[in-house]
């Protein structure tokens, strides 16, 4: 039985709600887009469409908008787990040859790495390249400062606040962050009970993307992607923050697609 008769299509669809409807051509490269902590699919969604002969995949993880009423997960173990039996599924269906590509932006770039390692493992195909943004590498990333898993609400806002990329009527909004901060609270305890173990390189190039005032990044750290790959490394500075990469959209496209260009 192979992975794609094992994943339902009902699973597959709740996890990439957007699949089939990424407006290109047949055989297009798919890109898994995972989203950063309390993050949601719709982040990725404006990218559909931008990038040709690739397929934007947006992942949506359980706790938020259409999976809201799902358990968020509390640990990178299971939520990889069940990640790559998603993605190895969904490129087995796809008529791109097995080829993909990843994008993780904080959270979620740590989540990519994770998943890829967790593929290899299974010997399963790995992607044509891997893109993270927003993210130290994971062997010298840490959180400093009080676990945001144990923050009060008032904490949380202005953690949000600060970070940029929430709209202040959401965070003004007492129902909307009864919606909200649940996943934001699990996903930063995925992140900050996430242990780093040594492995070998990925063969797979890497392209690291941040905002160059990001106060949750530092530009060193970043740098240190470099020592996950034994593949080709690029890395890009944005002026801005943390959500540097959204909000010069067009910009993170061209980088993309210049990296992807062998394999559309």
């Amino acid at each position: 039985m192979t992975v794609g008769e094992l994943v339902s299509d009902e699973a597959l669809a709740r996890w990439l709600p957007f699949r089939g409807l990424t407006g290109t051509e047949p055989g297009a490269l798919p890109m898994y887009c995972l989203p950063h902590a309390g993050g949601a699919a719709s982040a990725f969604r404006v990218w559909q469409r931008k990038l040709p002969g690739v397929a934007v995949q947006p992942v949506q993880p359980p706790g938020r908008e259409s999976r809201h009423k799902e358990p968020p997960y509390l640990r990178m173990a299971p939520l990889v787990s069940d990640l790559a039996d998603v993605v190895l599924a969904d490129v087995e269906l796809s008529a791109a040859g097995r080829r993909y590509t990843l994008y993780g932006h904080s959270l979620g770039a740590i989540v990519a790495f994770e998943l890829v390692r967790e593929i290899r493992r299974r010997g399963g195909p790995e992607p044509v390249h891997l893109f993270v943004s927003g993210s130290d590498a994971p062997h010298v990333t840490y959180e400093s400062g009080p676990p945001v898993g144990g923050m009060s609400r008032p904490e949380l806002v202005a953690l949000l606040r600060g970070l940029g990329g929430t709209p202040e009527w959401l965070l003004n909004d007492p129902e909307a962050l009864d919606m909200v901060l649940p996943s934001v609270q699990a996903d930063f305890t995925v992140k900050e009970t996430y242990v780093y173990q040594e492995e070998p390189p990925l063969d797979v190039p890497i392209s690291a993307l941040c905002g160059e005032t990001d106060p949750r990044v530092s530009p060193v750290k970043l740098a240190r992607w470099v020592d996950q790959t034994a593949r080709e490394f690029l890395l890009h500075g944005f002026d801005g923050g943390h959500f540097a990469v959204f909000e010069q959209a067009q910009r993170t496209h061209r980088i993309l697609a210049e990296a992807l260009r062998p394999w559309v």
